[in-house]
């Protein structure tokens, strides 16, 4: 897709950069993030705003689009380790090994409130899941190998997505 071949250009210019000139750099492809203040388009705080406000929750097809996820911190300290650490010139996947499809994590949103935020109405939220057409291009799944950044530079993530989805959710909760 345009969006994958843009991602893909910016890593090739950098490396161009390091192989023709020398500079010091390195790269870091991360799978999807989440956690606190993050933008509302984004999967995972625009389903929590949708269900407290008892508005549908749209999911693409079918739900079954899987992807990485990794909470935001872990990602922050990926990074700061990479450039401190990494070496000249080499690529770092940085992943959360918490693969998870769209349905999933809607469903374990729907969970949370539900216990959290029980609806006033007694429903469920998960009774607000809607299925609309999916994007042109939508990728079916993402995956992420973060064995070298864990192997070479000893980096783990802290949270696995069940303990970060809890505290994203608890986020959004005291801020509204």
């Amino acid at each position: 897709s345009p969006y994958s071949a843009s991602k893909a250009s910016s890593d090739f210019l950098v490396r161009a950069y390091h192989h023709t000139f020398g500079m010091n750099v390195t790269t870091s492809n991360c799978s999807n993030n989440y956690g606190p203040k993050q933008h509302n388009e984004k999967l995972i705080p625009h389903i929590i705003s949708k269900a407290l406000a008892l508005q549908p929750l749209p999911i693409y097809g079918k739900g079954e689009n899987v992807r990485d996820w990794l909470y935001v911190l872990d990602h922050c300290k990926a990074i700061d380790l990479i450039f401190h650490n990494g070496k000249s010139g080499e690529t770092y996947n940085i992943g959360g090994r918490n693969e998870r499809n769209n349905i999933t994590i809607v469903k374990t949103i729907c969970a949370i409130l539900d216990e959290k935020k029980p609806r006033s109405d007694g429903k469920k939220y998960e009774e607000l899941i809607t299925f609309v057409a999916d994007r042109a291009g939508h990728d079916f799944r993402y995956a992420i190998d973060a064995t070298k950044l864990e192997t070479e530079l000893s980096w783990r993530a802290d949270e696995t997505f069940d303990t970060g989805i809890v505290k994203t959710v608890l986020w959004y909760l005291n801020k509204i």
